[in-house]
């Protein structure tokens, strides 16, 4: 852990003391400083002129500028280009670096990695038939406009009539046989194993026994159908 530093007002009268002709063992009692902190205080101003911190150096770069922009043009080339893929062109041009040292500067240049979006894969072919296709529909539900009064949005003479197809539809069980049809019941709400054998119990016995008075075969079978 580093030392904390000792103030500036205290660094000076080290060096004060130092250009009076006082040795480094007198000033570290007087001040109560250790020696060694007082010989590098004063070796620092022997070196530089003062006793202020200077600013420390930044630890150098490990991705110079023409390597991020070698990456950054890898990337605009090929968007699909992986990281294990960039760092080998990196240590190609004589740069070895971390991964995360590449997605950080990639990251500095506005660029991110996504899950890439699924679409269909068209041909140029594929492409102009849908352009042509919606071309012409879009022309043909082109929207209707009308000149009007202010609330009269709903006048039958400033509408376009349209008609909504389905909406509707029911249920319904029968059965027949080598005699026939048997009884058609329609459906209300929803089937269930309940209802089915209350459909059963009440029109399959009535179905053969209506098949049983005009053909002696008492052979059936069920069909149960559902229309919408």
């Amino acid at each position: 852990m580093r030392s904390k530093e000792l103030p500036e007002e205290l660094r000076d009268r080290i060096v004060a003391r130092h250009r009076s002709g006082q040795g480094y063992k007198k000033s570290s009692a007087a001040l109560k400083v250790p020696k060694s902190t007082v010989a590098s205080i004063i070796l620092k101003w022997k070196t530089f002129g003062t006793t202020r911190t200077l600013p420390r150096a930044r630890c150098p770069a490990k991705l110079s500028y023409r390597g991020r922009r070698a990456l950054v043009r890898e990337v605009k080339n090929n968007p699909k280009i992986t990281v294990a893929e960039l760092q080998r062109c990196s240590r190609e041009m004589g740069e070895s670096c971390r991964k995360s040292t590449i997605t950080a500067a990639l990251h500095q240049s506005g660029l991110y990695g996504r899950v890439a979006r699924r679409k269909p894969l068209l041909s140029a072919r594929h492409m102009k038939a849908r352009m042509e296709f919606a071309k012409k529909h879009l022309k043909d539900s082109k929207m209707r406009y009308v000149w009007r009064k202010p609330g009269t949005a709903h006048h039958l003479s400033n509408t376009v009539p349209t008609v909504k197809h389905g909406g509707g539809s029911i249920m319904l069980w029968g059965c027949l046989s080598a005699a026939g049809t048997g009884r058609l019941v329609a459906i209300k709400g929803k089937m269930n194993a309940a209802k089915y054998r209350d459909i059963l119990d009440e029109n399959l016995l009535q179905s053969a026994q209506d098949w049983a008075e005009g053909l002696p075969s008492n052979k059936t079978m069920t069909l149960s159908t559902q229309l919408k």
